[in-house]
């Protein structure tokens, strides 16, 4: 594309035209006097029309960003800038979910001094992946008689990780798997945590002796420790659908958002405390995240969570026992609305698989209230709807005759109380039938 005459220019000449020619015609000077002016700008601006495009180079500070962060969109032009060039203007394109500075995208800046340089701040307010497009610029000549769109580069990525709360679990692991995590142990074992001083006993490492008691006593003591331990804890996401509104970091929360932000707070935990994590998408077949640790698996689970789509496809109960076999020991936290029978009853092939299980209910607390306002023609819909968490409650109440312990997600200290019952529970003794 080559640069073009602006509106302006076409209707000065346009104009001067006329007024010229009516002086010629009808013999007025005084249309002479006001057709001149506007003829000699038109002659200005194409006789100092620029003769090249500039050239466009566009980053973006930071393309990974948490749920509520900002970065910037810097869009700079060559340094080899046409001084005819007078002005560019850029107009980012709005996009879902980012809120802009200045508010409506746009920014003009004058070439006057050869070296055009325009930023836009972006806030991110919602977890996932999104495209940023690429800008529309268009640079204009002096006295804006000529112009010209400069194609600018290609559309940028942006991923927006959910946002972790903090969390902490004053109980974390209730039924070990093994000895190499970060938690305290009921049971003594070699660690780092002091559980007292006893007699030598054979077996005993001699680097372990505590020579002051065994002096002050002239019996040989050690020092014994709690062990260290860990287990694999798996986490259940349900992303075949969505209830409820999303409105961002800012606004109201879907089921869909709060179990994203809820599995990053969580995986985020317990990988910070050495333990093996696990990340199972129920909405698709290949979905989810192996068994690992440290801090690079963190970031490959939450590379996972922001694709989460609540368009995913729906799963029975055996579908997903099938394609996710989880171990016995496992520590399941099933993050779900819990309305989908299929999930329902892959919790309960859990139990009976010897799973421990928290159901974690991510479905708002106003949702009756969203549904009888959007749907105040429909009548029937509402009373459906209380039927249905009627429904819905019983079934959660059978969950809890399994030894299922449903609690609402609401942050830091929401697995608290469940994880010490279950831990108080797996350290009981079994009687065998």
């Amino acid at each position: 594309m080559t640069w073009q005459p602006t509106h302006a220019q076409v209707r000065a000449v346009c104009v001067a035209a006329v007024l010229l020619l009516v002086a010629v015609l009808s013999r007025r000077p005084d249309a002479a006097v006001l057709g001149l002016p506007l003829a000699f700008v038109a002659a200005w601006g194409r006789y100092f029309r620029p003769r090249e495009r500039p050239e466009l180079h566009s980053e973006l500070d930071a393309d990974v960003l948490f749920e509520g962060q900002a970065t910037t969109y810097r869009l700079r032009v060559a340094e080899s800038l046409d001084p005819d060039i007078d002005l560019v203007v850029m107009a980012l394109p709005r996009a879902p979910w980012f809120r802009y500075d200045p508010p409506q995208a746009a920014i003009a800046e004058p070439a006057s001094e050869g070296d055009v340089s325009m930023e836009v701040g972006l806030r991110s307010e919602r977890w996932g992946l999104r495209s940023l497009e690429h800008p529309q610029v268009i640079a204009t000549s002096v006295l804006g008689t000529y112009r010209v769109p400069v194609p600018s580069p290609g559309a940028l990525a942006v991923s927006t990780l959910p946002l972790r709360a903090g969390f902490e679990a004053v109980d974390s692991v209730p039924r070990p798997a093994g000895l190499v995590g970060l938690h305290r142990s009921r049971r003594p074992g070699e660690g780092t945590e002091l559980a007292g001083v006893r007699p030598f006993r054979t077996g005993d490492r001699l680097r372990r002796i505590n020579w002051a008691v065994s002096a002050r006593t002239r019996e040989l003591h050690v020092t014994s420790t709690w062990s260290d331990r860990d287990t694999e804890v798996v986490i259940l996401l349900d992303t075949g659908g969505e209830v409820g509104i999303s409105e961002g970091i800012d606004g109201r929360s879907s089921s869909l958002d709060t179990a994203v932000r809820a599995a990053a707070s969580i995986a985020e935990h317990y990988l910070r405390h050495g333990d093996r994590v696990r990340l199972i998408d129920t909405g698709t077949v290949v979905g989810g995240v192996r068994a690992g640790s440290g801090r690079a698996h963190l970031r490959r689970i939450l590379d996972v969570l922001v694709h989460a789509d609540r368009k995913s496809r729906q799963q029975d109960g055996q579908q997903l026992a099938r394609r996710h076999r989880i171990r016995a020991d496992s520590l399941v936290l099933v993050l779900s609305p819990l309305l989908r029978e299929g999930i329902l009853g892959y919790i309960v092939t859990l139990v009976h698989s010897g799973c421990t299980v928290i159901a974690v209910d991510t479905l708002p607390t106003d949702v009756a209230d969203v549904i009888d306002t959007e749907l105040h023609d429909a009548k029937a819909w509402p009373l459906a709807w209380r039927i249905r968490l009627l429904e819905r409650r019983a079934e959660l109440d059978r969950l809890g005759d399994l030894g299922v312990p449903t609690v609402r997600w609401r942050g830091a200290g929401t697995l608290d109380e469940v994880l010490r019952d279950a831990a108080r529970l797996s350290s009981a003794p079994r009687i065998r039938s």
